[in-house]
């Protein structure tokens, strides 16, 4: 476990009301670009960093956090909660959430990372993107291609466990693709099935993240809604025991009801947990 970042030595963080507007705000009349510029320079320099060199995590956590006041120096406020169920004793664990935008995998390592070494399940396709791809592959985060279901499973089973067994937690996003509407029948089973597969416990994870909205021509690129806060909240860990159905059931709970606690929407589908 690496030694806890000074940024957030707490359990909770919330933006503070004295940050200040960057000067690209100003400079680019408060469009989108402000945000979207310096985040492609941090990736472009952290993807570089991550192909060419060691990319330890105390510099993975470096980028991250630039991410992270990014988002704060657009006028978009964070609030972290549960951060101390990260540095519970009997991890790793198998971390699973709610999926709304990229700013997910961009700042998590900034709070996440000083407390456990993890990794992600990603799109395959992922590693093919310019520097994204050299962080995902550094951080060994396991691919799958979400065109043969099967093949998808028996790799997350095995490369999941391998690096649970190894110290690494997995964070996981159940959900087909990125939505800003939460419906758990788009919400499988995979993590909790990872988790019993590897006996390690479980920890929930909710969030809200459509301050990134996805765009409509480009998906990557979407508006910046600065009135629209930006949470992460953890759970305690628990174990899962039995056929599973009960903790699954546990975690879509805690996602929704944070989630109408923040007031995003929930949808509710016909569940299919395969």
């Amino acid at each position: 476990m690496f030694e806890c970042d000074t940024a957030f030595p707490k359990d909770s963080y919330d933006t503070p009301d004295h940050v200040r507007r960057s000067i690209w705000e100003y400079l680019l009349l408060g469009t989108r670009a402000s945000f979207y510029l310096r985040n492609f320079l941090v990736f472009a320099r952290s993807g570089w960093l991550a192909g060419h060199t060691d990319f330890p995590a105390s510099v993975q956590t470096k980028y991250s956090l630039m991410n992270f006041r990014i988002v704060e120096t657009c006028g978009g406020k964070i609030h972290l909660r549960g951060l101390d169920n990260l540095s519970r004793a009997g991890g790793p664990f198998v971390i699973i959430g709610n999926h709304m935008s990229l700013l997910e995998t961009a700042v998590l390592h900034a709070f996440v990372r000083p407390r456990l070494d993890f990794c992600f399940v990603i799109k395959e396709s992922l590693l093919k993107v310019p520097f994204f791809g050299n962080i995902m592959r550094k951080l060994g985060c396991i691919a799958v291609t979400r065109s043969n279901p099967r093949d998808d499973f028996k790799k997350v089973m095995q490369e999941g466990t391998k690096r649970l067994r190894e110290g690494a937690s997995v964070i996981i996003f159940p959900q087909s693709s990125r939505s800003e509407v939460f419906d758990e029948s788009h919400f499988n089973t995979i993590g909790i099935k990872l988790a019993k597969h590897a006996s390690v416990p479980v920890i929930p994870m909710a969030i809200r993240t459509d301050f990134l909205a996805n765009g409509r021509l480009l998906k990557d690129m979407g508006p910046i809604r600065r009135d629209r806060p930006v949470w992460f909240e953890f759970g305690e860990p628990f174990s899962v025991t039995g056929s599973g159905k009960e903790e699954q059931a546990r975690v879509v709970d805690f996602i929704e009801s944070r989630l109408k606690t923040w007031g995003c929407r929930i949808e509710k589908g016909t569940p299919d947990h395969e």
